[in-house]
């Protein structure tokens, strides 16, 4: 078989599919039209009537032990063939050899009557091997669709964590299952629609208001299902979105033409199952970090001038979000993402959720920022780095100092992001060159120092030391020329000379500035 794209429709191997892995000595005698018939197994038989024996979607085989004797009169043959149309057998295949020469006529004659898909098997192709081959492609076409289903469960994961994740879910649904869909609210309006390219849009809302009234009035879980004269409509299902408490919170209806396959209806059921997270943590979930935000977003005074009762009162709903309690101090700590890092969005919030044991992530464009009551160890952090990530870890902080805490936490990233090293605030030295580190220090000296670092060594050297100490003495000729033991005028002509290389007025305090820091990282250029 051909590979199929990533965004194939979900199935099962067809007899079609499977009729092309087998030897060509098979002999097609009658098309019955089921190529394309989901096949279920291969059996073979020489009972007078296997069909209770048999699921639907058989591929029946036998060599011909009923058709002996007076079991070969047309009647009892038509009545045989009969049988199996009746179980929905998907084919039948007739051995050659040991009791028949060939496929009676009256065989073919009753299948062409009940159209029933005939094959003739030559005896150079024993029945073991065909229903052994038949075993190896359904173990990988199973496989197949255990991959396929990863995937969409992958993409439904990620559509869930996007900013409008219950229309990107339905966008998701309807690209991997052929179905239009209508997500519907506890007050029976539509919250979001999905169907895919050039396939139906669904029944007008009004024809769906018998089947929403079963939804959102019963218990428990259950399909309720209907149809209408609508292109894609002709099976129509509906699944209750409900609460932990069997309260209905909405409900998902799809349509279509056809059944859904086993392997579809699981990534139904996986959209089931996350649009009823959705609607309960919007409506029912952990309360505290909710009520958290809103305190947050209406009453943001409350961190500078509010009463202790209301401070007290942010503490408890911070306490409950960090699974924690309210004396217990916390600290803020920014993921930066590194070449290679696995940047799924179920990593990105539901495992940075479990590593750091907090409700309170936010998902950046950097990485991600989460506040915690954990240290975050050594042990921690090795965790975090072999996912290819790095973490800038804040000092332990109070309610009130978290705003604080986060802005020297972010001071800190541009640094973690240069250096490739983790950091934490309490052990970086608080001053221009601790924070800028080694490697911007480094490109910082050899940007604004290039025309003085060209010098041959002869020149170059005599100079950086003239100026490093006319820094430090804020450009006093005279004190920069006692500590560097020249003249003056010696002094004075070569910053002078240093001026004219650099094309910098030395006079100007952000230009000292800036030189007196890169000085700081020179060596490393001049080595």
């Amino acid at each position: 078989m051909s590979p199929e794209p990533a965004t194939a429709r979900l199935s099962f191997v067809t007899l079609e599919q499977f009729l092309e892995q087998l030897p060509p000595e098979l002999k097609l005698l009658h098309d019955g039209g089921s190529g394309a018939s989901l096949l279920r197994w291969v059996e073979p038989s020489e009972l007078e009537d296997p069909t209770p024996y048999l699921p639907e979607g058989e591929f029946l085989l036998t060599a011909g032990l009923p058709f002996l004797g007076k079991g070969g009169s047309a009647a009892k043959v038509d009545a045989y063939v009969k049988r199996l149309v009746d179980a929905k057998v998907a084919a039948l295949g007739f051995g050659i050899k040991p009791y028949f020469d060939a496929v009676p006529d009256v065989l073919l004659d009753a299948c062409r009557t009940h159209n029933l898909t005939l094959f003739e098997v030559p005896e150079s192709v024993p029945f073991a091997a065909i229903g052994l081959e038949f075993s190896q492609l359904l173990e990988s076409d199973n496989a197949r669709v255990f991959r396929q289903l990863a995937d969409t469960n992958r993409q439904l994961m990620r559509a869930v964590l996007s900013p409008r994740p219950e229309h990107e879910l339905l966008a998701a649904l309807v690209q991997r299952v052929p179905v239009w869909a209508v997500l519907v609210g506890a007050d029976g309006r539509v919250r979001a629609r999905g169907h895919s390219a050039g396939g139906s849009t669904g029944v007008e809302h009004s024809l769906l208001a018998p089947m929403l009234e079963r939804l959102l009035s019963g218990s428990g879980p259950r399909v309720e299902m209907d149809g209408f004269d609508h292109p894609g409509s002709a099976l129509v299902f509906g699944h209750p979105l409900r609460s932990t408490k069997d309260a209905n919170l909405g409900a998902l209806i799809l349509g279509s033409d056809v059944p859904l396959t086993p392997a579809q209806n699981n990534v139904v059921q996986s959209a089931v199952g996350l649009l009823e997270l959705l609607v309960r943590q919007r409506t029912s979930g952990s309360l505290a970090p909710s009520q958290l935000a809103t305190a947050m977003l209406l009453h943001p005074e409350t961190l500078i001038s509010g009463g202790t009762k209301q401070l007290n009162g942010l503490k408890d709903l911070l306490a409950q979000s960090l699974s924690s309690t309210r004396s217990g101090q916390m600290r803020v700590v920014q993921g930066v993402k590194l070449d290679g890092a696995d940047d799924g969005p179920v990593r990105e919030v539901l495992q940075w959720r479990r590593l750091f044991d907090t409700k309170l992530v936010e998902v950046t464009d950097y990485g991600f920022a989460a506040i915690t009551r954990l240290r975050v160890d050594d042990s921690l952090l090795a965790d975090v780095e072999k996912l290819g990530w790095r973490l800038v870890i804040g000092e332990p902080t109070e309610l009130t100092g978290l705003a604080a805490a986060y802005q020297r936490v972010t001071s800190l990233r541009s640094r973690v992001l240069s250096t490739g090293l983790s950091a934490r605030v309490d052990e970086v030295t608080w001053s221009v060159t601790g924070l800028l580190g080694r490697d911007a220090g480094t490109m910082l000296a050899g940007r604004l120092l290039a025309p003085l670092l060209a010098l041959e060594s002869e020149r170059r050297d005599p100079l950086l030391p003239v100026l490093r100490g006319w820094l430090a003495e804020n450009g006093s000729w005279d004190a920069s020329a006692k500590l560097l033991g020249l003249h003056r005028n010696s002094v004075r002509r070569q910053i002078g000379v240093v001026g004219e290389l650099l094309d910098m007025d030395l006079n100007a305090a952000q230009v000292r500035a800036e030189l007196w820091i890169a000085l700081q990282y020179v060596d490393s250029l001049v080595e």
